[in-house]
């Protein structure tokens, strides 16, 4: 008992270091352009196969966008969509000139499904920096001109934050997690540390792009956007950051079942597999801190139980924080369903990844 005793306290405080040590990178401020004349000319790229239940709502939210006039153009890419999605996108953006749609005609290299649907689309693009967000996100009005705004001279890629929000409690505990997950993400890279972005609200130069040799050339990945993170960064060219603002966080809808969480999980967890050392480091600690967790009724004492709860109120004042920054209401229930579903999905990841990396996503085997 002494000896489990010890390793869950060992196991708590590193967890502890890091929830701190993560806290503080995220919340790192950065310099900005403060004149809008001086922003650079962007391109928005949009992804989507068989959205038509979303495609609408996001090219809403894109069509009311705060940019300088004439410095934005917007390409929606129709992913060989076998649904509406086409005929909705036509119709939307038929007389407004700052959107263009294209059907990719073949593949790029080798490349296959959203990496090769984004590569047809940079390869047309006008603007100095891309932006990309998903079909069923919705962007806030000044997405675009906040996010461009960080690009000062040094940038070469700018990550943002993005929550999932619904009405039901399996709906709140998907957001919380998106932003428990990129706060990680963004406290390591302020420090420096690629570890992961999200592919619907982040951007980059093209010309940090195309030195990287463009996804035709990077090593293919089922996580396209962590890879070109990392790819960027080995440039030792450019410096990324990753802020905590209000005014670029993206909305996206939450999935409805298990069996879409399932594949969300097993697709994050294959392209993590590319991970760094530290980035394999922050995880076990993590894993560890939840196994202690788990056997906590199986050798329950006083120290055990109270380093549980303690491992609960980190979480918890970690999330609401992050909440806070967003000007977002974190409710305690939702957070507890939450933390559960969080023990259950990263005990059972490895046993789900490292047997078979096969991933069934939008209707594609990769």
């Amino acid at each position: 008992m002494l000896i489990i005793t010890i390793i869950f306290l060992l196991a708590m405080a590193l967890y502890f270091t890091q929830i701190v040590i993560f806290g503080i990178g995220a919340k790192k401020q950065f310099p900005k352009i403060k004149e809008e004349d001086e922003l650079p000319v962007a391109t928005i790229i949009v992804a989507a196969r068989n959205e038509e239940k979303n495609i609408l709502s996001c090219l809403e939210s894109l069509n009311e966008l705060e940019y300088p006039e004439g410095k934005l153009e917007i390409i929606i890419v129709n992913d060989q969509s076998t649904d509406n999605t086409g005929t909705i996108i036509n119709d939307f953006i038929s007389g407004k000139p700052k959107f263009k749609t294209i059907i990719p005609a073949g593949s790029i290299g080798k490349l296959k499904g959203k990496t090769n649907a984004l590569a047809n689309a940079i390869k047309i693009a006008q603007g100095e920096i891309i932006l990309t967000t998903d079909a069923d996100c919705s962007v806030p009005k000044k997405w675009a001109k906040t996010t461009a705004s960080y690009f000062t001279k040094d940038v070469g890629m700018v990550c943002g934050f993005t929550i999932q929000q619904g009405k039901s409690p399996f709906d709140e505990m998907q957001g919380i997690d998106f932003m428990f997950l990129l706060g990680l993400a963004a406290g390591a890279m302020n420090y420096g540390k690629p570890m992961n972005c999200i592919g619907n609200n982040m951007a980059y130069r093209k010309t940090a792009y195309e030195a990287t040799g463009g996804y035709e050339n990077i090593p293919f990945s089922i996580t396209e956007d962590s890879k070109l993170l990392t790819c960027i960064h080995n440039l030792k060219k450019y410096k990324i950051v990753f802020p905590m603002d209000p005014e670029m966080l993206v909305h996206s809808k939450p999935l409805q079942t298990m069996k879409e969480i399932f594949w969300q999980k097993k697709r994050w967890g294959v392209g993590g597999m590319d991970s760094e050392i530290y980035g394999f480091a922050t995880l076990a600690s993590g894993y560890v801190a939840k196994i202690c967790m788990l056997l906590t009724p199986f050798f329950f004492a006083p120290p055990t139980f109270y380093l549980s709860l303690f491992k609960v109120c980190v979480d918890y004042f970690y999330v609401k924080e992050i909440y806070k920054k967003f000007n977002l209401e974190l409710r305690f229930r939702n957070f507890a369903a939450f933390e559960i579903y969080f023990i259950i999905y990263v005990l059972l990841l490895p046993f789900v990844v490292l047997p078979n990396r096969k991933v069934v996503w939008k209707g594609r085997e990769f």
